[in-house]
């Protein structure tokens, strides 16, 4: 029994149990995967933050962030956000962050649609770097963790409040519960769902954001899913923003540039998937670049490209195509941090605090995990400080989760869940991606809600406990439907297009009927409602 519990072991989940562990809360971080395999370490361009005032403002970071937001990041969140990066930043400094250093100062480089150079990084390899560190930083506060757990639900106290989690231990195969005074979700997006056509990990599959809306929590903003424009074409893998903000440039196959490399995400994205539609082949090109820079600036965008597509960016230019990466919907959460549920925090991609908007800023994520983790750890704490511990006793959810997990290997295995999996992936990439339409969109929505009725046909192969990956797949498969719905129904409801979300049939921008959260959750029959939610007017 801890006072916070921490699921995820990303940025935002380390920095969150930093945080509560150092206002002197008992801290347990729960998580699938051991925390250096974690989303946050393939993060690469950067992250942003006014360090001096040379030429940038907190009050630009501001207005850029903002502007990529397409009217619906909130005001309040992005300003506390921008003014505390640098503290961020210095803090992170200050526990070893290996940033890349010139003159002594900490580098900077510009990404998209930032005004500025303000990105600091360590050289290609950021995110990898800011999770070790957090990491060090956990252990020499003697922080506990628990790792190879995949959350199952959030347990409810009789009161409707947050009493802990139920998780499935990979090694045995049976539930678990794991009480607390408060929870914080930092589980991560939910990319994933794109399958093959996504840059994210096999992780990013929703888990935190699925138990929410089960629990009862809102989840808002679903349907804005951002697509990183450069993807190597046929693996996935990432290129960092950083290589263009390094001077790679964009062309087709005739070496025409069609596209200001360092617009927004959205901007450039659709201008390749045009290219695309009309035929042409896509490239990144570094070879303008020189050796020496690559290998000082960009060593792991080089050695991804060799690994994975054999092409050696020095040589030859990159074949890219745009894919899933960054999910700026999820949990509800307000200023705070807080869920609609008493006592459950959420923060990183799995929340939606409203900082993104419709667009993420480049730079702006690993802002989010520190900045926010923080901070919902710290509230998580304090809330924790001023409660009792709930009962110890077997919660009903924890014997319906274990019945559940049973009842799994008793399904005939007569339609294979790894084959629909995929063909989501790939028609949701066709018609739920760059660029959408109704009848694309309601297309894919009947054929989910058609594998939703097949998933009892859909048994295991696998009837083993012990680390069964299969059973894992098929828990995760499941959480995945279900954030697909969500999205599905916001993007359906939201004719207009706004950042990432574009429709062909609503080209343009709707603020009259569209300056608003799209907002979902479930009612007592397990239907899924909607409705929206105005942005907060600037203060």
């Amino acid at each position: 029994m801890r006072d916070v519990i921490v699921v995820g072991a990303g940025g935002a989940g380390l920095s969150a149990a930093i945080a509560a562990a150092e206002r002197g809360a008992e801290v347990l971080v729960v998580a699938k995967t051991f925390p250096t395999q974690s989303q946050t370490c393939m993060a690469q361009g950067g992250i942003n933050a006014v360090l001096k005032q040379n030429g940038d403002s907190i009050n630009a970071h501001i207005e850029d962030t903002l502007k990529s937001g397409a009217g619906l990041a909130e005001p309040e969140i992005v300003k506390y956000v921008c003014e505390e990066a640098k503290n961020v930043i210095e803090w992170l400094d200050s526990i070893g962050t290996p940033f890349t250093r010139k003159k002594d100062e900490i580098a900077q480089r510009r990404l998209g649609g930032a005004s500025k150079p303000r990105a600091c990084y360590a050289q290609d390899f950021t995110g990898l770097k800011i999770l070790h560190t957090l990491y060090d930083r956990a252990l020499k506060l003697d922080i506990e963790f628990l790792t190879e757990r995949f959350l199952l639900n959030v347990i409810l106290d009789h009161n409707g409040e947050t009493a802990g989690i139920t998780v499935l231990n990979k090694t045995s195969g049976e539930v678990e519960q794991i009480l607390g005074k408060c929870v914080v979700l930092a589980t991560g997006g939910f990319a994933k769902v794109y399958g093959k056509f996504s840059t994210n990990s096999h992780q990013a599959t929703g888990d935190g954001i699925g138990a929410a809306l089960r629990a009862g929590c809102k989840i808002s903003n679903m349907e804005f899913v951002q697509f990183h424009p450069t993807a190597l074409y046929s693996s996935s893998v990432l290129i960092s923003e950083a290589a263009r903000g390094a001077g790679a440039k964009l062309i087709n196959q005739k070496g025409e540039r069609f596209v200001d490399e360092l617009a927004t995400r959205d901007e450039v994205a659709r201008a390749i998937f045009k290219e695309m539609e009309n035929g042409n082949e896509v490239f990144l090109d570094l070879t303008h670049l020189g050796e020496e820079f690559i290998e000082q600036n960009l060593p792991q965008e080089r050695r991804l490209a060799v690994i994975y597509e054999k092409q050696d960016p020095i040589k030859t230019p990159l074949k890219i195509k745009p894919a899933a990466h960054y999910t700026m919907g999820g949990i509800d959460v307000d200023l705070r941090m807080r869920t609609s549920i008493k006592g459950l925090y959420a923060a990183g991609e799995c929340a939606d605090a409203k900082l993104h908007g419709a667009n993420r800023l480049g730079g702006n994520s690993l802002l989010e995990v520190c900045a926010l983790g923080r901070k919902a750890g710290l509230e998580a704490a304090d809330e924790a400080s001023a409660k009792e511990f709930p009962k110890n006793r077997q919660y009903e959810i924890t014997k319906r989760d274990s019945a559940f997990i049973k009842a799994l290997f008793t399904l005939p295995n007569k339609i294979d869940f790894v084959k629909k999996r995929e063909f989501l992936g790939k028609i949701l990439y066709s018609n739920a991606g760059v660029f959408r339409s109704e009848s694309g969109l309601k297309g894919v929505l009947a054929e989910l809600r058609q594998t939703q009725k097949e998933l009892s046909f859909m048994g295991l192969k696998d009837r083993s406990l012990r680390y069964n990956t299969e059973l894992f797949e098929f828990i995760e498969f499941g959480n995945m439907i279900e954030i697909t719905e969500a999205l599905l129904v916001g993007a359906i409801n939201r004719t207009e297009s706004r950042g990432s979300h574009f429709r062909v049939d609503f080209p343009d921008r709707n603020d009259r009927s569209f300056l608003a959260h799209s907002v979902i959750w479930k009612n007592d029959e397990g239907v899924i409602c909607a409705e929206y939610r105005r942005v907060k007017e600037s203060t």
